[in-house]
């Protein structure tokens, strides 16, 4: 029995795998060891998914994809909590960049993308991803992200810079206040989830010319800071992960057409092509 699970900074997405039996699908919070410790992870795992946990021994490979697990002292603190609740299984603990690209490059080389509640990209030569400058988190980064994008649609709001239709639609679906905004973004924990949570929005409002102009402009940017940071980018397919790229890939379509991007893969998790690269690297039967 195997466990494979894709964490972002919002939910974890869970496969386990019997064999000769359809995968059974778990969902948790997000997992990222920047923002949880050992023991907090253990506890929202009994709490969210005390089905999962019940596998316990029974669980003997566990392959973990996740946001903030770069470096060593991540991976440990995820090794160490999943090692508790699952004490017979051998743990790997990578970040969420080389699941993705395994859901997306498979063994081929080329850009992988994520836009979701954050964003990054790395280069995949077909067995590694190699380290680059991006993936500043969302104070500094996560360009064309769901926080880039309820940052700019809450700042916007509190501003009075939305066009007056738009502006009174966002009011009435979000009656927030600027005490709350400040409250939720620099005093309470998961500010990038809170902001990201706004980005719905963007498709309520897309055929205005506001909406689709910030669509656009998040995009744009996603493209030039990250995808055309690699000189050669226009060689490789840009494979794109997320709920972002996902819901406005008409847009992110138009845009690298016109820029000399080949876009690949779409897709909005990669969970499901993650467990089948899995099973077909480690040669375990369906």
């Amino acid at each position: 029995m195997i466990l494979v699970a894709d964490s972002g900074s919002t939910k974890t997405d869970w496969l386990l795998k019997q064999p000769g039996q359809e995968a059974r699908a778990f969902r948790t919070p997000g997992l990222n060891p920047y923002f949880l410790t050992e023991k907090e992870i253990v506890k929202i795992l009994q709490d969210q998914a005390p089905d999962l946990v019940a596998y316990g021994a029974g669980v003997k490979e566990i392959y973990f994809f996740g946001a903030g697990c770069s470096s060593p002292d991540r991976h440990e603190i995820v090794s160490n909590a999943l090692s508790q609740l699952f004490n017979k299984a051998y743990v790997s603990v990578d970040s969420d960049l080389l699941g993705s690209a395994y859901a997306t490059c498979g063994r081929e080389k080329g850009l992988c993308c994520v836009l979701g509640t954050g964003s990054n990209i790395s280069f995949f030569d077909g067995e590694e991803i190699h380290a680059g400058k991006h993936g500043l988190g969302y104070i500094l980064g996560d360009e064309g992200s769901g926080t880039w994008f309820g940052k700019a649609l809450i700042t916007d709001y509190l501003y009075g810079n939305m066009p007056e239709e738009v502006n009174t639609l966002f009011g009435n679906t979000y009656p927030i206040t600027k005490e709350e905004v400040i409250r939720n973004v620099y005093q309470k924990q998961s500010a990038n989830s809170y902001l990201a949570s706004f980005a719905r929005f963007l498709n309520v409002i897309r055929k205005t010319e506001y909406g689709s102009n910030l669509i656009k402009a998040g995009l744009q940017e996603f493209i030039d800071t990250n995808i055309k940071s690699y000189p050669e980018y226009h060689e490789y397919k840009s494979h794109f992960v997320g709920s972002i790229a996902f819901v406005f890939s008409k847009e992110l379509h138009e845009l690298a057409k016109t820029q000399n991007i080949h876009i690949g893969k779409i897709i909005k998790q990669p969970i499901n092509d993650l467990l089948e690269f899995i099973l077909k690297r480690e040669n375990i039967g369906r």
